[in-house]
């Protein structure tokens, strides 16, 4: 689709003037050096003092001049006809009546804007004719199978049911402009830039897009000259496409931009009643995603991405909050809810999906305004539709930059917190303070390294269990969690003193370790409390 870039306009004046057929004439221009990228639809030659009546608009008029009035009035007369009926250009030979242009001819084409070109040299106008006219069909049929080129490139997206980002990416690419998705409130849904940055693309999004009003049909239009299309949804107008001009030195719209423009919007109706998952939740994934995964070119491009979709990027607090929902579940029905509930709670916020099963939400908060309770809310609304769902909460952080680190944290206290596993009794959600020396072992559970030390550790104590039926791990158990006290180890596994005393001395010998010191015992405890994790795992 790459080599599909638009390239919709017919040869201009200056075009023309350049080929060699005409060069050859040593053309001058003598009015009109500014019109002078004028599209040339064909080339009349007229020996006609009306030739307007045979015109349609767009030609580059040859004459030799023998028709002209000799009266100022018909001069002005003639020049009127042509210009109203929409002429591109007046090229006159200075080779049989006249050698220099008439003044009353240069005054009226110069009050009227038409371009006044002369020759000094004879040219051939049929030859003239013959090589434009080649050049204008050839234009036309190479506009024709680009379009066809497009039709068919819409067309395969549609079959193959892609969805909206990829059908805009393919817009941008063919048109080569930057092509933005919005819906009716102006917030800018899926941009792909080309030739530009996010932040070019979508600075000030809202105010920007506002001057910019909607039409019902394709076109250009506003301060910046946005190309616009309008896209519907069951007969119902949801949003628009806005095509981007080009940089100051850039060609302008054409024919194929506008067909490259409206059969975005036929697709994504398409892609609508395909994909029944909501636009405006597909881009909060999007932004979300590439905030916590860092996939964004700049801060500058993911302040302006999260700003076009109504995310406050200055002057707030965000705060990364992770809900892993467990394997199957749908977090449709708990997007638009959380959605309902932050709307109401007056939070702006990004929620979407950011892994199979795992929802995450970042909300914006004043600094004035305590992210506790907003954390319980939305919680509670979690575990409302998806009872077993684990709730992490990252740190808060003042710049949306620094949300990636919030979202690593709120992932590491998912990572530690094993099913089933009870929150603090003063929340329903889980932070980095509550991950103890058994939770970070469960985050670690399937580290090869952690496996290898417990087997190490205490590998020779369990091989003697198997083989003797005896109860020498659940013994250092007891002494390990009753901190050394043999006593207390004793009485909490039902033991005479003595038998634990003998106990403690086999496992010292299995195990080559001194249990009365405080290093081993804890190596012992942390190997123990390993194994423990990774049965129960």
């Amino acid at each position: 689709m790459q080599g599909a870039t638009v390239n919709p306009h017919p040869p201009s004046v200056a075009d023309v003037l350049a080929l060699p057929v005409l060069a050859a004439g040593q053309p001058q221009v003598v009015t009109g050096l500014a019109e002078l990228d004028r599209p040339v639809r064909w080339v009349h030659i007229t020996e006609l003092t009306d030739p307007a009546s045979f015109l349609k608009g767009g030609e580059l008029v040859l004459t030799t001049g023998m028709p002209l009035p000799d009266d100022a009035a018909g001069v002005r007369r003639y020049v009127d006809e042509l210009t109203e009926v929409g002429a591109a250009a007046l090229v006159i030979e200075l080779v049989r009546r006249y050698h220099r242009p008439p003044d009353a001819l240069v005054q009226a084409c110069h009050a009227r804007g038409l371009p006044l070109v002369t020759l000094a040299r004879d040219v051939n106008f049929l030859e003239v004719t013959q090589v434009v006219h080649a050049l204008i069909l050839g234009s036309q049929a190479d506009a024709m199978r680009r379009t066809q080129r497009i039709h068919e490139a819409f067309t395969a997206l549609t079959l193959r049911g892609a969805g909206p980002e990829d059908v805009v990416r393919a817009a941008a690419e063919m048109s080569g402009r930057t092509v933005v998705l919005e819906n009716l409130v102006h917030q800018a849904l899926i941009c792909e830039p080309s030739g530009s940055t996010v932040e070019e693309a979508l600075g000030d999004w809202e105010q920007r897009s506002r001057a910019t009003e909607p039409g019902d049909h394709t076109g250009a239009g506003g301060p910046e000259g946005w190309l616009t299309a309008p896209v519907s949804y069951q007969g119902e107008r949801w949003g628009r496409l806005a095509m981007l001009q080009a940089p100051a030195d850039g060609p302008a719209f054409g024919p194929e931009h506008i067909t490259v423009l409206e059969r975005t919007a036929m697709a994504l109706t398409v892609a609508r009643l395909i994909h029944s998952t909501p636009w405006e939740h597909t881009a909060h994934r999007t932004a979300l995603r590439e905030l916590a995964e860092q996939r964004h070119h700049s801060p500058e491009d993911a302040r302006a991405r999260c700003a076009a979709l109504g995310l406050p990027t200055e002057g707030s607090r965000y705060l990364a909050i992770l809900a892993d929902l467990g394997p199957g579940a749908e977090g449709g029905e708990l997007e638009a809810r959380l959605h309902s509930e932050l709307r109401s709670a007056g939070v702006p916020a990004l929620v979407g999906e950011l892994a199979p099963g795992r929802l995450g939400i970042l909300p914006a908060l004043r600094p004035d305004r305590p992210w506790r309770p907003v954390a319980e809310r939305l919680c509670r609304t979690v575990l409302g539709l998806v009872p077993g769902a684990i709730v992490g909460v990252g740190s808060e952080v003042a710049d949306l930059a620094d949300t990636a680190r919030s979202f690593r944290e709120a992932a590491r206290v998912i990572e530690a917190t094993p099913p089933g596993q009870v929150p603090p009794p003063d929340r329903s959600f889980h932070e980095l303070p509550d991950i103890d020396l058994r939770r970070l072992l469960y985050a670690l559970r399937e580290d090869t390294r952690v496996q290898d030390y417990t087997e190490r550790r205490l590998g020779r104590l369990i091989d003697h269990d198997t083989r003797h039926g005896t109860e020498l791990l659940t013994t250092l158990g007891h002494y390990l969690d009753a901190a050394g006290n043999k006593t207390t180890a004793a009485r909490r596994g039902g033991l005479a003193r003595e038998t634990m005393y003998q106990r403690l001395r086999t496992i010292e010998r299995l195990l080559e370790s001194d249990l009365e010191s405080g290093e081993r015992r804890t190596e012992l405890h942390v190997a123990l409390t390993a194994l423990r994790v990774l049965r129960e795992g």
